[in-house]
């Protein structure tokens, strides 16, 4: 714990890699931070949440809010300013009077401590009302309110978050949102430790084989079109044009980049300006342009199946990602059209349409016309498939559909490739005894097991008030579980549920929209559990 902070742990925060005249100055503002934590008598508690290798990161990570604000970098203005704009208030948590937007706040570097402690250690949870972290953050406060009229202004940490407004090149924009998500303070201990995590595996996992670059190359670019941060369940392109602004000329077209689209398509041709590429899985055509294609002049053969991945920005196609040929094979075309997880690749082009959600509210009436008038049901595992097949037939029966109407239905499925899911898992009652099916209004049919626990309704024979507290805890913090169902049973049932009658557990409930996105961060936002077929 004695040991000091070098510049190179200083650096591992930072978007570049050589030291910068500024640095001298925040390296031993952030061995002070150290020095105050270390000495701190809640020191010994603290090391009980954290293991004694993150000090020195959390000291790093702190001293980067600082250095941010000083610098004006707008990375954590960005958090506040959004956070205000979606609940009123610039922090959950902690009492606000006195806070000050423009300046360094104890209830900043509270929240700061809370949020380190709980992405770094993702097997426990820790309350954000514990007296370690408020007394913690004091002591840092007093350290920066002694340095903040000498704090240097760091220009060229400044540079790395602005674009020309100017810009057309994608790479450039991506290269963007690449520093946002894995070379910045705020999100190192989320977003950029899971990539070094996932990273770690490839590697372990591929040591001898020759394409582990692009295998390395492939996982980041997921997860820079895919992740969503622990702090408001937000993209990085979502950051990226929060910290230029709603003034840049780019915030706009940052935010439109369409999700990335990965899989097997066929190259149909091209022309002077783009490559024609269609869609194996759901036959859907696009135009990729060949300002974004080096490997354009390899294709020659119509019907070659390529892999590739693609995104588009400012109503074009970019590849994103990684690519490669092979032949044609016809086993491979009859699998991608039949499986509905290649289809909902290319799902996100439907979820504007009209028609996307008046079938949601279709079907939900429909589930309530079957269930006796509930968008929830309780049953034996063994027994959902069942109830749900029986739905589906109820639903399709709603439609009033032709004999006709239906046979060429039907024929269009079939001629489209596709020829039904595989059975539902009939493993679950492995997993538990009960379980239940909800009817989730933003995307479909919701199947939950362990959890009955949760709900203490008339209609929830499986209620064991011994199991409840660990069934709440549980619904409200596995990210397979849906923001909405968690929502259904706080609001059907928080009257009933111990947890959040006192204490913490009724402290959460008033910024529950907060923690949901930080526990679910990458299925926060549900969507269309719906393929358009035929």
């Amino acid at each position: 714990m004695n040991a000091k902070i070098l510049i190179k742990h200083w650096l591992e925060l930072k978007p570049y890699k050589q030291q910068t005249v500024t640095d001298s100055y925040y390296l031993k503002t952030c061995n002070d931070v150290k020095k105050a934590i270390s000495t701190n008598k809640k020191s010994s508690v603290l090391l009980k949440y954290l293991d004694k290798k993150y000090v020195d990161l959390l000291s790093c990570f702190l001293t980067s809010y600082f250095e941010d604000l000083v610098s004006e970098t707008n990375i954590w203005n960005s958090f506040i300013r959004t956070h205000k704009r979606l609940y009123k208030k610039q922090l959950p948590f902690y009492p606000l009077d006195k806070y000050n937007e423009e300046r360094i706040n104890p209830q900043d570097i509270s929240f700061l401590i809370w949020y380190f402690l709980n992405a770094v250690e993702e097997e426990s949870f820790l309350s954000p009302f514990v007296d370690l972290i408020v007394e913690t953050a004091e002591i840092i406060m007093d350290v920066f309110d002694k340095a903040w009229n000498h704090a240097p202004v760091n220009k060229y940490l400044k540079s790395f978050y602005q674009i020309d407004e100017n810009e057309e090149n994608f790479y450039v924009v991506r290269n963007l949102i690449d520093t946002v998500l894995f070379k910045t303070y705020l999100f190192y201990p989320d977003t950029f430790f899971k990539l070094h995590k996932q990273e770690v595996e490839i590697i372990e996992n591929n040591k001898d084989n020759k394409n582990i670059i692009m295998f390395l190359n492939d996982n980041r670019d997921r997860m820079l079109h895919t992740a969503h941060t622990k702090l408001l369940g937000l993209t990085g392109k979502e950051w990226a044009s929060e910290i230029l602004g709603t003034d840049h000329l780019l915030h706009s077209d940052i935010l439109n980049i369409s999700p990335k689209i990965q899989g097997y398509f066929f190259y149909k041709g091209h022309d002077k300006e783009n490559i024609f590429i269609e869609h194996i899985a759901s036959s859907k055509k696009f135009n990729l342009t060949k300002k974004s294609f080096e490997n354009s002049r390899t294709l020659k053969k119509l019907d070659t199946i390529i892999f590739i991945g693609i995104a588009m920005w400012k109503n074009e196609w970019w590849f994103s990602g990684v690519f490669f040929q092979q032949p044609y094979n016809s086993d491979l075309i009859g699998n991608e059209k039949n499986s509905l997880e290649s289809r909902m690749e290319v799902n996100f082009l439907d979820y504007q349409k009209k028609e996307t959600y008046e079938m949601l509210k279709k079907q939900l009436s429909a589930f309530k016309d079957f269930n006796n008038g509930s968008q929830i049901a309780f049953l034996p595992s063994v027994k959902i498939e069942e109830f749900y097949q029986g739905y589906i037939e109820f639903y399709n029966n709603s439609l009033n559909r032709s004999e006709k109407e239906f046979r060429e239905a039907k024929q269009r499925t079939r001629d489209d490739g596709f020829f039904g899911l595989n059975d539902m898992n009939k493993e679950l009652s492995k997993i538990s005894e009960t379980g239940l099916i909800f009817f989730n209004p933003k995307s479909g049919c919701e199947i939950a097991l362990t959890v009955n626990s949760a709900f203490p309704m008339p209609s929830n024979p499986y209620f064991k008030e011994e199991d409840s507290e660990e069934n709440v805890i549980h619904l409200l913090t596995d990210k397979n579980f849906s923001p909405e169902l968690v929502m259904y049973c706080i609001d059907h049932c928080k009257n009933k549920l111990s947890i959040f009658k006192k204490g913490v557990g009724k402290k959460y409930l008033d910024d529950i929209d907060f923690l949901l996105r930080f526990w679910k961060n990458d299925n926060y936002h549900s969507v269309p559990f719906i393929s358009y077929i035929g």
